[in-house]
């Protein structure tokens, strides 16, 4: 806070509108373990920038963790859990085996929502088309994309898409919504697990 002198013309307008503040801001994003280490990938736009970078296990343990690798332009970040704790890893399939129509499982935590159970959230849909080619959005180039109808929203950025088997097929990544609107309207796409 500034502090003004008595009789200060600031004085004054400090108390009409109020004296400055810091603040933090914060972003939310989701990811998964590759390794029992705690190697976690996400995207890199829900951590760029980022001072700080906390991941929430299971819903309830949170730990901090580092940046080991980060690409822009393919939107994919590489953290470290700073844990001696063991972690289970997701079970990875085949991107290039994957068909459009198959089921797919978007996980993560869409707008900071848990369940009573602190669990991530499960929404299910197909895979809708492959090899989408997204121009530049925010200067990233999204090439080769899963597009899929599984609701993904806000929060959801990082997450798996899983198949019907639990096997990891891609990355939540970025969705397609109406002008004006920041909603899901059923066109989502994923970084396919083969490039990730």
């Amino acid at each position: 806070p500034f502090e003004f002198p008595p009789g200060s013309p600031f004085e004054d307008m400090f108390k009409e509108f109020g004296t400055p503040q810091k603040r933090k801001a914060s972003a939310l994003g989701s990811g998964f373990i590759i390794d029992e280490k705690g190697i976690v990938v996400t995207n890199n736009h829900v951590i760029q920038g980022a001072e700080d970078i906390f991941v929430r296990v299971n819903g309830n343990k949170e730990y901090e963790a580092t940046i080991i690798g980060a690409d822009p332009l393919s939107d994919i970040a590489v953290l470290q859990i700073k844990s001696n704790d063991k972690f289970i890893s997701v079970k990875f399939g085949d991107s290039n085996k994957i068909m459009i129509g198959e089921w797919s499982i978007a996980i993560g935590n869409p707008f900071g929502l848990f369940s009573l159970t602190d669990h991530p959230t499960v929404t299910v849909g197909v895979v809708s088309a492959l090899g989408m080619n997204l121009s530049s959005i925010n200067d990233r180039y999204y090439m080769n994309m899963i597009q899929t109808d599984a609701s993904i929203n806000q929060g959801n950025s990082g997450g798996p898409l899983v198949n019907s088997i639990g096997e990891m097929i891609g990355m939540n990544t970025i969705i397609y919504t109406a002008q004006g609107s920041s909603g899901n309207v059923g066109v989502g796409f994923a970084i396919p697990i083969n490039k990730v």
